[in-house]
């Protein structure tokens, strides 16, 4: 099905969806003079979805929201990630689709390299140390002391907006980066060396580190599994800020549990929140935030410079939207 006709600026109504994000706020800051509102919960937009002609969200959309959102035209993701929606039933409904992929590109690897260095140097257990006021002694044992990034090789699986940024990170250390995606005959100018997903298990015994930021895709369900686990040395730290589901969690745990994997970093996980009867909440080689490496202060702005650039693009009949996906 063609898409629906697209409301005029006068008539149109946006909904934005999200507990946390103060995306009404910021957008009323732009005085665009239309008509929008904010819901904080599922509940709330489920009995408000028939008002609205453009819903932005993210987590919050449910994809029986169609059927009752009858004037809805334009769905702006607030995240770069979209599994979450059913693009045939967009298509078959006339609805566009766009993310926000790079929204938080900088966000997310900053954050990647964060975890980094919070475990090589460590950070982390500095901060453990400060809690129970414990003056850690110098260390003799020399494989035990804090590490560092210069000369090291870093694999990214994944090089959009937020592999390439940390791959220049990373270089920027003066350290030696891989990247692996899905097609290695382009994109790979911000890395020393490229390989297609295929070839991943043959470049992860080079990895001190290896950095998950790929989508999550039938081909990269699981893609860390336990063969690629068994490929890494067991000095290698696994860092996640992709999907939890690229990870088979149960193969992690148990390459941790038996120091056959040095430490992970994980941003996400299987499940979310992490049920509190994980293993990997009192691991003391695993360090874990809350999906939270894409969080920042510039986050309502960015999502909204995409949205608005869509509404433009939508009014102007363009078919080709910012980061279209139907």
């Amino acid at each position: 099905m063609t898409a629906k006709p697209f409301p005029k600026r006068e008539a149109l109504t946006i909904c934005f969806a999200h507990g946390a994000y103060q995306l009404a706020d910021r957008f009323a800051h732009r005085n665009t003079g239309i008509t929008h509102f904010q819901v904080r919960s599922l509940e709330e937009l489920q009995a408000r979805a028939a008002e609205a002609d453009v819903i932005v969200a993210s987590m919050m959309w449910r994809n029986e929201l169609l059927a009752l959102s009858t004037k809805l035209r334009f769905v702006q993701s607030i995240s770069a990630g979209t599994d979450q929606y059913d693009r045939a039933a967009f298509s078959a409904q006339g609805v566009r689709l766009a993310s926000a992929a790079g929204v938080n590109a900088n966000a997310v690897a900053e954050h990647a390299m964060a975890m980094i260095l919070g475990i090589e140097r460590h950070i982390v257990s500095g901060r453990d140390n400060q809690r129970s006021a414990h003056w850690r002694p110098m260390v003799s044992v020399i494989a035990e002391r804090e590490a560092e990034l210069c000369g090291r090789t870093m694999v990214i699986v994944g090089l959009g907006r937020i592999g390439s940024r940390l791959a220049r990170f990373a270089r920027a250390f003066d350290m030696r980066v891989i990247g692996v995606k899905r097609d290695p005959s382009i994109g790979g100018d911000s890395v020393d060396k490229v390989v297609a997903t295929a070839e991943l298990n043959g470049v992860l015994p080079e990895a001190d580190f290896v950095v998950l930021a790929c989508p999550l895709t039938p081909e990269t369900e699981n893609l860390i599994d336990v063969v690629a686990l068994a490929a890494m040395k067991p000095t290698a730290l696994l860092v996640n800020v992709a999907r939890g589901k690229v990870v088979d969690e149960g193969a992690l745990i148990a390459a941790l549990q038996a120091r056959r994997l040095r430490a992970a970093a994980l941003d996400v996980t299987r499940d979310e929140p992490l049920p509190a009867t994980s293993p990997l909440w009192a691991m003391p080689n695993v360090v874990i935030t809350p999906h939270t490496a894409g969080e920042t202060q510039a986050y309502e702005d960015n999502v909204i410079d995409i949205l608005v650039d869509n509404l433009d693009r939508l009014w102007r009949g363009d078919t080709e939207l910012r980061n279209g996906i139907v």
